[in-house]
Order: C-alpha cells, then sequence, then structure tokens
C-alpha cells in the first residue's frame, strides 16, 4: 500500500466509511422499492415481506452489535470485506426467490447478518479513530453515505423498474457491493493498524457492563428503539403507501430518493450541529419533527400531505446516526465505543424489524396506514419526553 500522511489517510478514511455506507444503506431499501411488484407477481401477502424485514432487523441488530465488538480490537478490513462479498451474494439472489422461506433465508438470515458488518457500527469505529477531535463531523459524513446511497440507488432503481423488472433489480444491487472491494482493502486498517489505534489516546471509558447500569444506557435504549420503530417502518411501507393513495408509481418509487435527500442534509447538519450544542437538542428537535408529520398523515393522506410526510420525515431518518457516538462520548467514554455503540444500534433494528412487521401486519388487517401512523405518534411523545429526561454523564474520553 502506498504510504500515506496521517491527514490524507484520514480523508480516505472517511471517504472510505462514506462509500461503505452508500452501498450497504441504499441496497437494503431495495425491498422496499420492489414491494408491491413483488406480492403481485409471486401471490403474496405483505406480511410475507414484512416478516423478512422483521428478521432482517432482528439478525442485523445482533450482527452489529457483534460487528461493533469485533470492531474494538479485531482487523477492520477482513470483516468489512467478508462483508460487502456476503451481502452482495446474497441479496442479488433474491432475484431468484418463489416462496417467502426464500426472501426470509435470503435477505432475513444471510443478507441481514451481512449487512451487520458492513454497518454503522464498525463505520462508526473506523471514522472516529480517524476523527477524534470532530467526532459528530466524521460520522455525520459518513452516516451521510446511507442518504446518498438511498437517494441514488433507488432514484436509478425506481426509474429501470418497469422496464428490468424487480428480480434484476436484486441482481445490480448484488453486483454493486462487489465493486467497493478494491477500496476497502487499500484504505481500512488491518489488524495490526487496529491494534495500534486500539491503545490511542481516545481509548479511556466505561465499559458495557458499567454503562448498563447507568439511567443514561437505558433512556439511550428507549430512545432509539423508538426511533428505529419509526424509520423502518416508514421506509418499508412509504412506496406501498403513496401508491394505495393514487401516486404514479414512478413519483412514489422516488419517495425512497426525496427522503434520501433530506437525509443528506439532515444528517451532516445533525452531527455539525450535535459538535457545537451536545446530542440532546438535536434529537428532540428531529422527534418533534416527526411528531408532527405522523399527525398529518393521521388527517390527511392526499397526494401534497404524503410528499410533506416523505420530505420531512426524510430529514429526521439519520439525524440520529452520528449523535449515538456523542452520547456515547459524552455519557461513558470511547474505550467500548464499538460495544456500547453495538447494542443501543441492536436495539434501534431490532424495533426497526418490528416496526415494518407492524405496518405490514396493521394493513393486511385495515386495508390502510392511518392506525400505524396514530402508533408512530404516540411512540414518538415518549421518545421526546426521554429524550428531555436525558442528563449526560459528561464523561469525557482521552
Amino acid at each position: 500500500m502506498p504510504k500515506i500522511t496521517t491527514s490524507r489517510a484520514a480523508w480516505i478514511v472517511l471517504a472510505t466509511g462514506f462509500l461503505i455506507l452508500f452501498i450497504g444503506g441504499g441496497a437494503r431499501f431495495a425491498i422496499g422499492l420492489t414491494l408491491k411488484p413483488m406480492v403481485e407477481e409471486l401471490n403474496w401477502s405483505r406480511s410475507d415481506i414484512g416478516v423478512a424485514v422483521l428478521v432482517f432487523q432482528t439478525i442485523t441488530a445482533f450482527a452489529m452489535f457483534y460487528s461493533g465488538r469485533l470492531a474494538d480490537k479485531a482487523s477492520l478490513r477482513a470483516m468489512l470485506g467478508w462483508g460487502m462479498v456476503i451481502s452482495g451474494a446474497s441479496i442479488g439472489a433474491m432475484s431468484l426467490v418463489t416462496q417467502p422461506w426464500h426472501a426470509i433465508v435470503l435477505f432475513g438470515v444471510v443478507y441481514g447478518f451481512a449487512n451487520g458488518l458492513i454497518s454503522v457500527s464498525p463505520v462508526g469505529v473506523m471514522v472516529t479513530r480517524a476523527f477524534p477531535d470532530r467526532v459528530g463531523f466524521a460520522n455525520g459524513v459518513a452516516n451521510a453515505g446511507m442518504s446518498v446511497g438511498q437517494l441514488v440507488i433507488i432514484a436509478v432503481l425506481a426509474a429501470v423498474l418497469v422496464t428490468i423488472g424487480w428480480r434484476s433489480v436484486f441482481v445490480w444491487v448484488g453486483l454493486a457491493h462487489l465493486l467497493f472491494l478494491p477500496l476497502i482493502f487499500y484504505a481500512v486498517p488491518g489488524k495490526e493498524a487496529t491494534a495500534r489505534q486500539a491503545a490511542g489516546p481516545v481509548r479511556e471509558g466505561m465499559s458495557l457492563r458499567q454503562a448498563m447500569r447507568t439511567r443514561q444506557f437505558w433512556l439511550l435504549i428507549l430512545i432509539f428503539a423508538i426511533c428505529g420503530l419509526d424509520d423502518f417502518f416508514v421506509s418499508t411501507h412509504v412506496v406501498a403507501f403513496a401508491l394505495d393513495r393514487g401516486v404514479s408509481p414512478f413519483l412514489a418509487g422516488n419517495l425512497l430518493a426525496v427522503m434520501g435527500i433530506a437525509g443528506l442534509v439532515g444528517v451532516i447538519a445533525s452531527g455539525m450541529w450535535g459538535d457545537w450544542t451536545g446530542p440532546v437538542i438535536v434529537t428532540a428537535t428531529a422527534f418533534i419533527a416527526r411528531i408532527a408529520v405522523f399527525l398529518l398523515a393521521m388527517i390527511d393522506q392526499s397526494h401534497l400531505s404524503v410528499a410533506i410526510f416523505s420530505l420531512v420525515f426524510g430529514v429526521t431518518f439519520l439525524m440520529t446516526a452520528p449523535l449515538t457516538v456523542l452520547f456515547i462520548r459524552d455519557s461513558f467514554g470511547l474505550k467500548n465505543m464499538g460495544a456500547i455503540g453495538g447494542i443501543i444500534v441492536m436495539v434501534h433494528h431490532i424495533f426497526g424489524g418490528l416496526g415494518a412487521w407492524l405496518g405490514a401486519a396493521i394493513f393486511d388487517r385495515d386495508g390502510n396506514y392511518t392506525a400505524a401512523f396514530t402508533v408512530m405518534f404516540v411512540a414518538s411523545l415518549i421518545a421526546l419526553v426521554a429524550t428531555l429526561m436525558y442528563k449526560p454523564l459528561r464523561l469525557k474520553a482521552g
């Protein structure tokens, strides 16, 4: 590998983290884009896809915790490289499904595990080590990769979905994962470099067990559980919801892209804002916005309201992602950031799967999503109260 300066190396690591989340974050939303054509062609119910998403969220949640713990001391290069290979193979194989259990195994179990290996948990550890003094900014930029991936990947696929069919969507998404392997082997630290960084100046703070004894930890668990419930209910069902309300297939497919643009602004702004004010004010603002748009969706489901809902929720979609590291830094330190962050993200994604499944179950029962919007409205109110109750321990790492 060519020798590069520390400053340049840090920026390359950040760019790599961005691109890893670009493909991993964008690809997982293909299931939402293809939900309606899949169930119509295969004669499945929406709950069949909802179960696959629930399994995906649960498996990837545990994989995120596992990868977060490994990232504290193992080879990031090996973990991220293998994660890309398995992710590409499994989501590409979704093009072959004919039975609901195929989707559960391929998307839910195999892709769920592999996606956890290329998730925010190890990427967050990687970019925080590269930018220890600009944690919010670095994680905001890296997490923006998910928004840009959602924008670019979903916008392109939505434009060609009718022409190429939903099966080809999964083939191309699978192949896209393999394009990033050379960059991972070039830029991501190997085992020896990871060990040196793990002994660096940001390695002070609580263990996971110590953190779990604090009130702050359990408030964060509640906040991020509800955040996940909201996030994956919307990302899984917003396209189908728009189609149900009479929005054209092309415009409905691009709602995820609109959310990606809005999320790009939101995630970078939240990281920089969080560096300035701390994470509490930013998180509270995100939940206030969600409360407003869930209320809007409960009382009005016109085309204009669908557009406003997608835009405003999109701004908040990834706002809490870079704030996770700030919450951990201020209350628990960074010694075990991967493990503590991993368990928070794990809970976020388990409840995300519950949100995706719940939305499908409510639709299958009622024929609409109104009751689901009501559940998300109440949950967001609870999350806002929990956020306002949170008082950081102010433990400084390093």
